[in-house]
């Protein structure tokens, strides 16, 4: 069974790009980790400030196992372009 990870975000005024540019990064990192199968990155085409960043995982623990290995630096450019903290929700796909 897979699991998604979703966060939803927003980034602040005029830190798109930025935002967009550091979860692309993000992405390359987390999909060498165990357990990652897959990650999708969507910016909403009605407000550019507005993403989806969908991690596919074999495992609700295997995303947590991961979640303290991530170094800081990795999440700096992603937590310093957002307006707010990101929603999180783990979903099941079908």
């Amino acid at each position: 069974m897979t699991v998604g990870r979703v966060y939803r975000m927003t980034a602040a005024e005029g830190q798109g790009d930025v935002l967009a540019g550091a979860l692309a990064a993000l992405r390359e990192l987390v999909l060498t980790k165990p357990g990652c199968s897959g990650i999708d990155l969507l910016r909403d085409d009605a407000d550019a400030n507005r993403f989806l960043f969908i991690e596919k995982w074999d495992s609700v623990e295997a995303h947590q196992a991961v979640l303290g290995s991530l170094p800081p630096e990795a999440l700096a450019g992603v937590m310093g372009a957002l307006a707010g903290p990101p929603e999180g929700t783990y979903e099941t796909y079908l």
